[in-house]
C-alpha cells in the first residue's frame, strides 16, 4: 500500500461529475488561495488523463489554450488559473499526464527497475501516479490535486485508484471534493439533482466516498436540493455547497468562505481550524462592482469556432490580462471576437472594429486565418487604433508594414509561405532541422526567457512606470514560438518608423517592436507572451498600456 510523503503533509482531490468544463480548475485555484492565506504551503497540482505527453501538441479548439511555465513546459490552461489566483510561478511538478506515467513507466521497465517482474497497467500505473504527486517541496503541509475530465471515463479509472489508495493507505491525511452539475431546465422551472446523484454512485462504485460536494450550477441551489445531494453522498448538509455562475471568477474565494468551504476540510484532514484572509478579494469585488466606465477591445483570432459553438477559452490569458488592466485603470471591458478567417471570406467583417477602442491579435500557427489578422492590423494602423500584438500578432504586424509602408508585396512568413520572395518572419537556425525530422512537441523557444527593453521607447516607459524595469534593462518574459523576425530587414524598417524596443540580450533575437509615437500613438508587438505573467493584482505594464491608449482613444 503507498504511503503518503510525510505524515505532516495532507492531500485534497477534486474531481468533476456530469460534465466537464464545470470551472473544477478555477475552484481548485480558489481553495489554494483560501489555505494560502491561512498560513499553510500549498502546492497545486493539475493531473490531465490524455495520452499526450503535454499540451504542446494540442489545437486549442481541442483543449483550450496552451499555458507556458517559466521552466518552458506547456501545460494545460489550469495551471494558468492557479497562477493567477495565487500570484506565483509554477513549475512541471505542478502537472502531469497520462502520457507522463506511462513513459516514465515503460522508462523504468527498460532500465530493469521493476526486477523483472511483469510490468501491466494494474497496479504500476496507479503507483506511479502516486509517485508522481508525491514529487512536491518537501516543506509542503497541503497538496491540492485537481482529476481533468470526469468520473465515469474509461480513461480516468487509474487515476481514481491512486486516490484511492491513497486514501485507504492515510485516511485522515486524505480530503476529497467531488464537484458536480446540478441542470435547470428552463422548460421544468426546476433544478435536477439526478445527474449529480449518478455522478456521486459512480464515485462510490471506485471505492470512494466524497467529504464534500461543490453543485455547480447558473443559479444557487436550494436547500431542498441540497439535502437530496446530501443524502445520496452520506454526508451532512452543510457539507454540500453552492458554487453558482459568478460576474467575475476572482469573487469565489470571498462566495466559498461565506458558506464555510474549509471546516470540513479542516475537520477530515484533523486539522487546527484557521481563518482565511480574503480582505483583498472582497475589496477587488467591491472595486469592480463600482466601475461604471466601459471601453471595448477586439481580439482577432482564428481558434473560435468549433462546430457550432464559440470557444472562449482559446486565448483565455489575454482575456483575464485585459481583465486584470482595466480594473486598475477603473473601465470594464467588451469582448467583440473576430474570427479572422470570416474576415479572408467577407472583408466587410472588418467595419466590426470601428466598435473598438483597441485591438489585439494573439497568438496562432500556421498559414490558416494569418491574412484575415494582417487586414485587421492594417485597420489599427491606418485608423491609429490602439494595437498589441502578441507573438504570431507581432510577426504579422511585421508583415503588415513591409507590404503596406515597405512596399515589399510579397512579405511573408514562411511558416504560411516557405517561398516567400521577403521573409520578414523566417524559421530559427535550430528549429529547422526539427521540422525537417517532424519533431515538433517540445523544441520549440519555450519558457521565460531575458529581453533587454531599449531606453527611450514607449515600452520602456510603459515597463518603467510599474517599476518593471532593473537597471539594466533586461526583463523576463515567456516565451512560445519556432518563427522570428528576419534581421537582413531591420534597417528598412527603423528608416521607417519602427523602433525594436525589445532583444534578446545579445541583440540577435527581436523581442518586440513599436511604431514611433509620431506616426501611432500605441502599436506594439512582442515575440513573447506578456498575458502569461499577468496577475489579478499585478497587471502586467503593457496591457495597463493598452488600455490607457483605449481610454484615450474613446475620449477622441
Amino acid at each position: 500500500m503507498p504511503q503518503t510523503k510525510s505524515q505532516k503533509t495532507k492531500y485534497i482531490f477534486i474531481s468533476g461529475g456530469v460534465i466537464s468544463g464545470l470551472g473544477k480548475g478555477t475552484l481548485s485555484a480558489a481553495l489554494a488561495t483560501l489555505l494560502k492565506s491561512c498560513s499553510f504551503n500549498v502546492f497545486p497540482i493539475k493531473a490531465d488523463m490524455y495520452l499526450n505527453i503535454d499540451a504542446g501538441t494540442m489545437n486549442p479548439l481541442e483543449h483550450g489554450e496552451t499555458f507556458v511555465l517559466d521552466c518552458g513546459l506547456e501545460c494545460d490552461q489550469d495551471l494558468g488559473t492557479y497562477e493567477r489566483f495565487l500570484g506565483e510561478p509554477l513549475n512541471a511538478k505542478n502537472y502531469f499526464t497520462a502520457g507522463q506515467i506511462y513513459q516514465s513507466v515503460l522508462t523504468k521497465e527498460r532500465q530493469l527497475k521493476y526486477n523483472g517482474a511483469c510490468v501491466e497497467a494494474y497496479p504500476h500505473i496507479p503507483l506511479e501516479i502516486v509517485e508522481f504527486i508525491n514529487r512536491f517541496p518537501k516543506d509542503t503541509e497541503i497538496v491540492i490535486v485537481e482529476f481533468g475530465g470526469t468520473v465515469g471515463e474509461y480513461q480516468n479509472e487509474a487515476f481514481f485508484e491512486a486516490a484511492r489508495k491513497m486514501v485507504a493507505a492515510n485516511p485522515n491525511d486524505v480530503c476529497f471534493l467531488h464537484v458536480g452539475y446540478i441542470p435547470f431546465p428552463p422548460a421544468l422551472g426546476e433544478f435536477k439533482s439526478k445527474p449529480m446523484q449518478m455522478s456521486i454512485s459512480e464515485l462510490n462504485s471506485l471505492g470512494i466516498f466524497p467529504d464534500l460536494i461543490v453543485c455547480r450550477s447558473e443559479y444557487s441551489i436550494d436547500d431542498r436540493r441540497r439535502e437530496k445531494i446530501a443524502h445520496s453522498a452520506g454526508l451532512p448538509k452543510e457539507y454540500v455547497f453552492s458554487c453558482p455562475n459568478v460576474d467575475s471568477i476572482y469573487f469565489l474565494p470571498v462566495l466559498l468562505t461565506r458558506q464555510n468551504v474549509l471546516k470540513p476540510i479542516f475537520e477530515k484532514l484533523k486539522l487546527e481550524p484557521r481563518e482565511a484572509n480574503i480582505k483583498k478579494w472582497e475589496e477587488l469585488d467591491k472595486m469592480i462592482n463600482k466601475i461604471d466606465k466601459e471601453i471595448s477591445i477586439g481580439i482577432v483570432g482564428k481558434y473560435y469556432s468549433s462546430g457550432e459553438g464559440n470557444l472562449e477559452d482559446s486565448y483565455i490569458s489575454v482575456k483575464e490580462a485585459i481583465k486584470h488592466a482595466s480594473w486598475k485603470l477603473g473601465t470594464k471591458v467588451n469582448f467583440l471576437l473576430l474570427d479572422s478567417e470570416s474576415v479572408e471570406k467577407t472583408p466587410e467583417l472588418l467595419n466590426k472594429l470601428k466598435q473598438v477602442n483597441a485591438i489585439i491579435v494573439p497568438q496562432g500557427w500556421g498559414s490558416r486565418g494569418h491574412e484575415g489578422k494582417i487586414a485587421a492590423i492594417k485597420y489599427a494602423r491606418e485608423n491609429k487604433v490602439p494595437y498589441l500584438g502578441l507573438c504570431f500578432g507581432m510577426q504579422m504586424a511585421a508583415i503588415e508594414i513591409a507590404r503596406d509602408v515597405l512596399n515589399l508585396k510579397d512579405a511573408n512568413t514562411q511558416e504560411a509561405n516557405p517561398d516567400t520572395k521577403d521573409p520578414i518572419i523566417h524559421i530559427m537556425p535550430d528549429q529547422k532541422k526539427y521540422l525537417e525530422e517532424k519533431n515538433y512537441g517540445g523544441t520549440i523557444r519555450l519558457g521565460s526567457w531575458p529581453c533587454k527593453i531599449e531606453e527611450g521607447t514607449l515600452v520602456s516607459k510603459l515597463y518603467n512606470q510599474c517599476n518593471r524595469l532593473p537597471e539594466n534593462q533586461v526583463v523576463a518574459e515567456r516565451h512560445r514560438h519556432r518563427y522570428e523576425f528576419n534581421n537582413d530587414y531591420k534597417e528598412i524598417f527603423e528608416k521607417n518608423g519602427v523602433k525594436f524596443c525589445g532583444t534578446s540580450p545579445d541583440g540577435k533575437l527581436v523581442e518586440a517592436l513599436e511604431l514611433d509615437q509620431k506616426l501611432h500613438p500605441f502599436f506594439i508587438g512582442t515575440q513573447f507572451h506578456p498575458e502569461l505573467i499577468s496577475r489579478a493584482f499585478d497587471p502586467h505594464p503593457l496591457f495597463l498600456g493598452l488600455i490607457q491608449a483605449a481610454l484615450d482613444k474613446q475620449k477622441q
